[in-house]
């Protein structure tokens, strides 16, 4: 087996289309900064004249400690962490935004027919994609099996508002395709509380836009070309009260057999998978949904995917290899997207 290619789930939206050239007089505050494992990159614009580049960056700061004290899994004393830690299997109590955040966990896992997973640590270290990141095989159907069977949410958890419970004493919660778009909607409430409502907040990929951007329109986001070591821009959408979130396989994945194996597990087969979609990109009425959507669509591939987005009128535009295009990629999008990107 060849080495993993290992690069974090970042880019996905090209960030110079994001501020247009400032109008006079425009006041536009900047910040960015490490978190999470990747950066985050917020910008308002026309802010109150009170509001300050301290108390922007306070208001991030604030929240991002919110968030990192909750639900970082690189922590060993956050919320989440002591809870992966727990033996028990009696109802623990969390607090409201990690509440907030299993809940929509949880629906976006019944509403993807389980393609959204927040339990898949066996599965994902079987197949090398873990903190150790080395395997010199491919996983046995049987250790497969036994992964999974230590995984899933209806095997391993039960969700209520206000509390989490483990049903299997071993199970693990992690929240890396949720918490960073929950980070970008904490802090842009966070930004509201201090009379700041035009707005976009980057992390990692994931983000939320509000209000108008330096030029007056609604947010311009570049949806990055989904090739491992380029940043070419495949289209561009507009954003404006809503979060938008990217899925790829293309930057983190090894390679065995002549065939690629990603990192994106499907939960209900125990393996990478394997269609021709190389990302999804997702508009939601916040980043938290739009980042577990964008995973959820992404494992379905699609065909799958693009027949629950009809059915539930969501927005997602999924990316796919086709060698017949003139830059190896197509699109197609569901009708929600194509109504939201121009709105």
């Amino acid at each position: 087996m060849s080495n993993p290619v290992k690069l974090s789930r970042r880019g996905f939206i090209v960030m110079p289309l994001v501020l247009a050239a400032c109008k006079s007089g425009e006041s536009v505050i900047k910040a960015s900064g490490q978190t999470m494992g990747t950066t985050y990159n917020v910008a308002t614009v026309d802010a109150p004249r009170f509001v300050t580049q301290a108390d922007v960056q306070n208001a991030i700061n604030g929240a991002l400690s919110t968030v990192n004290q909750q639900m970082s899994n690189w922590d060993a004393n956050s919320e989440i962490s002591r809870f992966n830690a727990s033996a028990g299997t009696t109802a623990q109590s969390i607090s409201p935004e990690l509440s907030e955040v299993m809940t929509a966990a949880e629906s976006v896992h019944l509403a993807s027919g389980g393609s959204f997973d927040t339990t898949l640590g066996p599965l994902i270290e079987l197949w090398g994609f873990g903190a150790d990141a080395q395997t010199n095989t491919l996983p046995s159907d049987d250790l497969i099996l036994a992964a999974q069977a230590k995984s899933g949410h209806g095997n391993t958890l039960r969700v209520a508002p206000g509390a989490l419970q483990k049903t299997q004493a071993d199970a693990t919660v992690y929240l890396a395709a949720i918490g960073k778009g929950y980070g970008a909607d904490l802090i842009g409430r966070a930004l509201e509380n201090i009379g700041v409502h035009n707005y976009m907040v980057e992390i990692g990929g994931d983000l939320y836009a509000s209000g108008h951007n330096a030029s007056g329109s609604a947010w311009q986001i570049g949806i990055e070309t989904p090739e491992a070591h380029t940043t070419g821009v495949l289209d561009v959408v507009s954003v404006k009260g809503h979060g938008l979130a990217s899925s790829g396989d293309y930057r983190n994945y090894f390679e065995a057999d002549g065939q690629r194996f990603s990192h994106l597990i499907d939960p209900r087969t125990g393996r990478p998978v394997t269609h021709t979609t190389a990302s999804t990109t997702v508009l939601a009425e916040n980043a938290m949904l739009a980042d577990a959507w964008a995973t959820a669509f992404h494992i379905m591939g699609q065909e799958e995917g693009l027949a629950l987005a009809e059915a539930q009128n969501l927005a997602v535009l999924f990316t796919a290899r086709d060698e017949n295009s003139a830059n190896g990629f197509s699109t197609t999008a569901s009708t929600r997207f194509n109504a939201l990107r121009n709105a």
